[in-house]
């Protein structure tokens, strides 16, 4: 079941890629100073977290980890928005950065991909060992909103050891749906967007390390393209459907045992309008759905308890534990 938001986009960014390319891709502020961690990997790769902590911070006070999408990282605007956020409310932040991400860039062999779960469970570990009795809000976004969602549903009720909530922000929880859906004409900025990004990081990888096989990228390219010759190969995928069906979350949806809150908007250039559409799922699960908003955009019309960032005012009453998500 979901229940529709009242989302009052900003006169001038009513547009669904308006609202897309500048809430998620411009970047207007500076990050919150941060420590930087290594997590060791399984496979001898490595990721780094950014931990932000606020001065008089206690071990027990809450902790919220962050997860960006496609071609992100620690440095992506709706993180260092976030991150500011909670910690000038007392929260500690930390953006964790995908294989070869952000501050992760030449730490890694493998390159990352949209169901690499396990990853984000050795970021947790690690937190747990450092601050053991922080109470851990999970929150995804894009493609980090399906890698949060896969992980909470593989782990069940033991997700309880590492994060109490999780929360999912425009999640393509079905990812063969979204790949074609980039492939459309409208989408074809965000397309050469994550293909230059993508090519750029296969690049610097091989020359990193020169041992990894030759791969040879074709000029004309698009992104279910680049996951058939790259991605699913490089995980041992039998092909890219396959790695697609096995990597989405949407089959995992149903297992998650703790409180779960996914949003979207119909208008959402990336997600199918069908995607959550009939979806019979626990108690726990929650899905929220604007009219309008793109996708991770949500840039609405200021007035008294509202902000320009209107995503951010709801994902810090998510936090929180307001029921409905606003304040009106």
């Amino acid at each position: 079941m979901q229940r529709e938001l009242a989302f009052d986009p900003f006169p001038l960014f009513d547009n669904n890629h308006l609202q897309t390319i500048i809430g998620c891709f411009s970047r207007f502020c500076l990050p919150p100073p941060s420590d930087t961690v290594y997590v060791p990997l399984p496979d001898r790769d490595v990721i780094t977290m950014e931990i932000s902590t606020p001065k008089g911070w206690r071990p027990c006070d809450p902790t919220v980890v962050l997860v960006h999408g496609l071609c992100g990282s620690h440095r992506s605007s709706y993180l260092v928005r976030m991150a500011n956020k909670l910690t000038k409310k007392g929260t500690r932040a930390v953006r964790v950065n995908l294989r070869g991400c952000g501050s992760s860039r030449g730490l890694s062999r493998h390159i990352y991909n949209g169901g690499q779960s396990a990853d984000i469970l050795e970021a947790l570990k690690a937190l747990k060992k450092l601050f053991a009795f922080s109470p851990t809000t999970l929150v995804g976004f894009s493609l980090g909103g399906n890698i949060v969602l896969r992980l909470a549903g593989e782990l069940l009720s033991e997700a309880t050891q590492y994060f109490q909530k999780v929360i999912a922000i425009n999640p393509p929880v079905d990812l063969y749906s979204s790949i074609l859906r980039l492939d459309h004409p409208d989408n074809a900025i965000y397309q050469y967007y994550f293909l230059k990004l993508m090519r750029e990081d296969v690049r610097y990888r091989h020359r990193k390390f020169p041992d990894l096989q030759k791969i040879d990228l074709p000029d004309k390219l698009t992104c279910l393209e680049f996951d058939r010759i790259y991605s699913a190969p490089h995980f041992g995928f039998s092909n890219v459907k396959d790695y697609y069906d096995k990597s989405s979350c949407k089959y995992l949806l149903p297992l998650i045992r703790i409180p779960a809150k996914i949003l979207w908007s119909r208008d959402d250039p990336i997600i199918e309008p069908e995607t959550f559409e009939g979806w019979q799922l626990p108690d726990n699960i929650e899905v929220f759905v604007t009219k309008k908003g793109g996708h991770m955009g949500y840039l609405g019309r200021m007035g008294k308890n509202r902000e320009f960032h209107w995503l951010d005012h709801l994902l810090m009453d998510w936090i929180d534990g307001s029921p409905e998500g606003q304040k009106e």
